[in-house]
């Protein structure tokens, strides 16, 4: 494993086997040069992605230690959810990371107006950001705020292996967090975004939506729904009003589906 370019002094771009990769680890590059051979024992992790040249350009800019915190968050991701990140997540999580740190410092607080429901929907990821806000002030002493630890929980969930893109991640969650404000607007009532009524709501909505993007329909029998649409009349009149929401996204909701959310609004009226 031959240097071929120094990146910092814990990262470097490396030939192997004819191969160019990038080589992490503490003091990887230390008191080397170009062509030099890496101390493998050194060597944390190695990658190929396709964005090597704008990792590097990211590395010229930004302090060592930005790079160095959000490996150490990718390592504690991949070893915490025991499931590989594409590879992708260098770049875009350090440069997000970097750049909150700095926004930070200057008195910059940007909040995540999806908070709420992150926690709920990416649960395993959500934890993880929080111990990476702590590492970081671990590290850093600067304090980040919650809000932080769902962005990078957001990032964590879109780079998971096989996992679709950020925009598509932030739209289903926005549409999410549309459907229940909507909700909650129509019965003008005060939820507790802890109680387990409201977080089965949040996370049927989800799967609602991951089913019309896939084409799929949690059937009801018509018989089944008649008698809730007369049973519950406001929560099926809330119903209704999401699904006109869905439509502002070009969503049309199966009336099939309409059965369920009555069940989980319902729910929520009277937990």
């Amino acid at each position: 494993m031959k240097i071929k370019k120094i990146l910092n002094n814990n990262a470097v771009v490396v030939i192997e086997q004819e191969k160019e990769k990038i080589a992490v680890g503490a003091g990887v590059a230390f008191e080397k040069k170009k062509n030099d051979i890496v101390n493998i024992h050194k060597v944390e992790k190695t990658f190929i992605i396709e964005e090597n040249e704008r990792l590097q350009q990211l590395l010229s800019r930004i302090p060592e230690e930005h790079f160095t915190i959000t490996e150490e968050i990718i390592t504690y991701a991949e070893e915490s959810m025991e499931k590989k990140l594409n590879e992708h997540i260098h770049v875009v999580l350090t440069d997000h990371i970097s750049f909150a740190i700095e926004r930070q410092k200057k008195g910059m607080e940007v909040k995540n107006k999806l908070l709420n429901e992150i926690k709920i929907l990416y649960k395993k990821e959500f934890e993880i950001g929080l111990w990476a806000i702590k590492h970081i002030k671990e590290q850093t002493q600067i304090d980040m705020p919650v809000d932080e630890a769902a962005f990078i929980a957001l990032h964590i969930h879109t780079f998971k292996a096989n996992e679709i893109s950020f925009q598509q991640t932030l739209r289903q969650t926005t549409i999410v967090r549309d459907m229940v404000q909507t909700i909650i607007g129509d019965l003008k009532i005060n939820v507790e975004e802890d109680s387990v009524s409201y977080q089965r709501l949040i996370m049927h909505l989800h799967f609602l939506l991951d089913r019309t993007n896939h084409y799929e329909i949690a059937a009801m029998d018509a018989e089944m729904l008649d008698m809730l649409q007369n049973k519950f009349p406001v929560s099926y009149r809330c119903a209704r009003n999401v699904s006109k929401k869905l439509l502002e996204y070009d969503i049309e909701l199966p009336y099939e589906e309409l059965g369920y959310i009555i069940l989980h609004i319902e729910r929520l009226r009277n937990p």
